[in-house]
């Protein structure tokens, strides 16, 4: 089969300074794409601020013969995401591809955290991802084209002791991508999501040293890629580290009917095996054939 190739295509990575983003940039430009690298170059709890790290992302590119534009602009401010994408806009007349991987990390347990905590890490990691979205959304539709990744992680899928907030914000870019897909089919426009287990900057103070080496964030970038091409699927959570690749799925157990009248309480309780057994449990791809299963257990039971 031929490779993958992005020639003729224009992709935006935001958070691209370094870490994984900086990898999904390098690459995608390596394979033709012309590359916007969008970087606020702040801590990685948000404060501060430097073009500089997207700059020399950008000079990387340049270096190997590509082309790319460096952009500082916060993915949570409507000014800076407006700029970032007329800049791709003016110089290249379109944009086919966007990976939304800034983000930010404020851990505390729950009883600890403070409500401006949550808040910030929910506004950048969700609204960072929604409001890039739809400032492309419409050039993406007019195209007839688009592929569009969010980045998820475990600790929303699955759960992480103090990380409350950003659990929150990453199961939601899964609900975000989940309708997303729907509404971009009819346009070619495919939306997945990316879960990565890599040793960066965000994660170094949660894991030993010595993995760095077998968790490098370039073992996570082919999978992004494969997720920003021509033979992407739509609506899949791909979870990647260390070169393993996965894909998670969220299944609903068959169920049992206990019927309308006289329901109760108790027979919840008497019948939760039965509820939770994981024979024919099927993964949805949208919430109405949930809908269609009460109707048809319904039915079977008149």
């Amino acid at each position: 089969m031929a490779d993958i190739r992005f020639d003729g295509k224009v992709a935006i990575v935001t958070g691209a300074g370094g870490g994984l983003g900086r990898q999904h940039a390098l690459e995608l430009a390596r394979r033709g794409a012309k590359v916007v690298v969008n970087d606020l170059g702040g801590a990685v709890d948000g404060s501060g601020g430097s073009s500089e790290a997207a700059a020399k992302v950008v000079a990387e590119i340049k270096a190997a013969g590509g082309e790319a534009l460096a952009n500082g602009s916060s993915v949570t401010d409507d000014a800076g995401v407006a700029h970032m994408v007329k800049q791709a806009m003016d110089a290249w007349g379109r944009v086919d591809i966007l990976v939304a991987n800034a983000g930010v990390l404020r851990d505390k347990s729950f009883a600890k955290m403070e409500i401006s905590d949550f808040e910030f890490v929910l506004n950048v990691h969700l609204m960072g991802t929604v409001k890039p979205v739809k400032a492309l959304w419409e050039i993406m539709r007019q195209q007839s084209y688009g592929r569009i990744v969010v980045t998820t992680s475990s600790t929303g899928l699955y759960g992480n002791f103090g990380q409350t907030n950003y659990g929150a914000a990453k199961l939601a870019l899964v609900g975000f991508m989940n309708s997303l897909k729907l509404e971009g089919q009819k346009n070619n426009i495919h939306v997945n999501a990316i879960s990565p287990v890599a040793y960066t900057r965000m994660t170094e103070g949660l894991m030993p040293a010595e993995m760095g080496d077998r968790l490098k964030p370039e073992y996570v970038t082919p999978g992004v890629v494969f997720l920003c091409s021509d033979e992407a699927p739509t609506g899949a959570i791909l979870t990647a580290g260390g070169g393993a690749f996965a894909l998670a799925r969220l299944y609903e157990t068959e169920g049992v009917y206990l019927g309308e009248r006289g329901l109760s309480v108790e027979e919840v309780r008497d019948n939760w095996a039965g509820i939770g057994d994981a024979a024919d449990q099927q993964a949805y791809f949208n919430g109405g054939e949930q809908t269609q299963k009460f109707f048809r257990k319904m039915t079977q039971s008149a």
